[in-house]
């Protein structure tokens, strides 16, 4: 491992020289006067000075060497539909979008709230804002209106795009009653909403003043060409909401020069993505994946980009490897749970394709278990690569990097630091280093790489509590990972060490379910934990004291009631953080001073030793736990 080892060491001693060289991957418009200003940590403001635009490096500058090559490609199973968008025909759809947002107001430093399905003119949208200047923050379609409220007051968007509905498993999802009821619920909703009607909703009303016909507005700008707003490289090209340890999402607050670079890079070190060829990611432009390797990485690297609107087992388990074999895609990058999902389906389809054009399948999104790696490797007969990395850090922390070097994949291990993170597992206890095979928090010494989140949208201090204040007497983030490094220096994400849930890839704050939970009538007071799931890794599980007993006394009113929260919880954040179950206690173990205790409550939940009760208020509590979670 010679050349990744001095690769990674140049990457962190001579961190300016290393960055610069990265740097020439991407166009300035004014070239930066200074790599790194560090003096103010941990903010780090990388390639200073320097004017770029995500827009311009996605688009424009292939435009003289690479405008007839295929740039994006659609595919819906859900609809039937394809269509493919040329440099050049996505280059003019993205200025037509952009002189439609210029035209309701938005402009440099204003936020456009993106609320759409997998669908092309989500990604107009996304470029035309990095276009002009406008902050998009895109928010998963699946998210319910009390979500997509709290998103709309943090963000304060002029303007709001969106669609009549969305598709999943055949069935329509109309998004205008949650969009229009995340609109009263918000104390400062956007001023115009633009709906692109798919004639998925045959209910859809415009609201006078406010909702746009996408395609009436589009019609009064095809001829629009907008001229790029260059930006400092420090200015935020976008928030994207994450969530944490309170009921309020964090806003991951990206910025634009260290980001376009950040990609680049990686395109060429880790994915191996050449100008021309072909990338296939299965993810959701709500989720950063969808960011960085749907929309802005492969384009910036000039390669051909699939926008996939579907399931990977509709019409059949094959549909993935016919998309591969079809589109002769180079690199892919999915989840292990989508890896979980194809396991339970007849291996058959996954040789039914050629898929010899694949260099290599990248999988991330939450942990990866050995016997589904080596499985997946072994049926697909393509190298899968495990790589590690979150919503803040925008690109991957740990990964094989094989365009510096090929290393040996290890099973269920997503390998090394990635070339810019000075990574270190910390003990929690004293933030000292961990031994080999010692469980401890995956943690990295700032400054953060280009490319990862900056600040907390609009609150310097939350981004510094949050992230920078776990280990005593060391500045250092944390990942709220745990993790282990074994002799040979390969790692293992072992969970999380805070209250957040990881459900196949999508990051849920237990405190947010808990408040839909309590937003139900009767409901007192709730406990919810992430539990182990053999498919997606881990899901929500309630327990909750009731206000009325009398309402549960028999298991049929007990059904009735479980069934009524989690409708409420569907109604407040959407199904995508519905608890798998609700289990109804008259109390839940707490400390004396009141806290409650969940690591106890999951490890029951799990099967697992409770731990160190010596502090709970009443053992009774554990008991209903015990009896609740107890198989029939």
């Amino acid at each position: 491992m010679k050349a990744y080892r001095e690769f990674h060491r140049r990457s962190i001693e001579k961190r300016e020289e290393f960055w610069a060289e990265q740097a020439q991957l991407v166009d300035w418009h004014r070239p930066f006067g200074k790599v790194l200003d560090y003096s103010r940590p941990p903010f780090a403001r990388w390639f200073v000075g320097g004017q770029t635009n995500l827009c311009h490096n996605a688009l424009d500058r292939h435009l003289a060497t690479r405008g007839g090559q295929k740039a994006l490609i659609y595919i819906s199973t859900e609809t039937g539909e394809e269509k493919t968008y040329t440099f050049r025909e996505l280059h003019a759809e993205v200025n037509r979008c952009a002189g439609m947002i210029r035209s309701l107001g938005a402009g440099v430093g204003d936020r456009v709230l993106i609320y759409m399905p997998m669908i092309p003119e989500a990604v107009f949208a996304m470029l035309a804002c990095a276009r002009i200047g406008a902050i998009h923050s895109v928010v998963f379609g699946g998210f319910a209106s009390h979500s997509l409220a709290t998103r709309i007051d943090d963000a304060r968007p002029k303007l709001m795009i969106t669609a009549d509905g969305g598709m999943r498993a055949g069935r329509a999802i109309p998004y205008q009653s949650m969009f229009n009821e995340a609109i009263r619920l918000a104390k400062s909703p956007p001023e115009k909403v633009v709906i692109f009607n798919r004639g998925l909703d045959p209910n859809l009303k415009l609201a006078a003043g406010r909702d746009i016909d996408y395609a009436a507005l589009r019609a009064g700008h095809l001829e629009d060409r907008v001229p790029v707003a260059w930006l400092e490289s420090n200015e935020p090209s976008y928030i994207l909401y994450t969530s944490g340890t309170t009921g309020r999402p964090k806003g991951a607050q990206r910025d634009t020069g260290g980001y376009a670079v950040a990609l680049a890079a990686s395109l060429k070190h880790i994915y191996c993505g050449e100008p021309g060829e072909t990338m296939f990611t299965t993810s959701d432009i709500g989720w950063v994946v969808g960011h960085s390797y749907i929309v802005y990485g492969p384009l910036i690297r000039g390669m051909t980009t699939i926008l996939y609107e579907g399931l990977p087992i509709r019409p059949d388990a094959g549909i993935w490897w016919k998309i591969v074999y079809d589109n002769k895609v180079s690199v892919m990058f999915s989840s292990p749970t989508a890896a979980r999902v194809l396991k339970k389906q007849d291996p058959a389809f996954l040789r039914k394709y050629d898929v010899s054009s694949l260099k290599h399948l990248f999988l991330a999104g939450e942990p990866l278990d050995e016997p589904t790696h080596r499985w997946f490797a072994e049926q697909l007969g393509r190298p899968v690569i495990d790589h590690y990395w979150q919503t803040e850090s925008g690109w991957p922390i740990l990964s094989s990097v094989p365009g510096v070097e090929r290393t040996p994949v290890k099973f269920g291990s997503p390998s090394f630091p990635v070339f810019g993170y000075d990574l270190r597992l910390l003990r929690e206890a004293d933030a000292a280093e961990a031994a080999p095979n010692e469980k401890a928090v995956v943690a990295i010494l700032p400054p953060l790489p280009p490319g990862c989140m900056t600040t907390v949208w609009g609150d310097d201090e939350r981004f510094v509590s949050t992230y920078f204040k776990s280990f005593q007497g060391k500045l250092a983030y944390s990942t709220f990972d745990w993790g282990i490094r074994d002799e040979e220096g390969y790692h293992f994400i072992l969970g999380r060490t805070d209250d957040v849930i990881n459900v196949a890839g999508h990051r849920l704050g237990t405190r947010e379910i808990e408040e839909a939970v309590q937003a139900h009538p009767n409901i007192a007071e709730v406990a919810v934990v992430g539990v182990a799931d053999h498919l997606k890794g881990q899901m929500p599980l309630a327990f909750a004291v009731v206000k009325d007993a009398a309402r549960i006394a028999t298991l049929e009113q007990r059904a009735v009631e479980e069934k009524s929260v989690l409708e409420t919880v569907d109604r407040m954040l959407g199904a995508i953080a519905r608890p798998s179950r609700v289990h109804f206690v008259t109390l839940l173990p707490k400390t004396r001073s009141g806290k409650l205790l969940r690591r106890s409550i999951q490890a029951l939940a799990e099967g697992r030793d409770p731990g160190d009760l010596t502090t709970i208020e009443d053992p009774a509590a554990l008991e209903q736990i015990r009896s609740a979670v107890k198989p029939l």
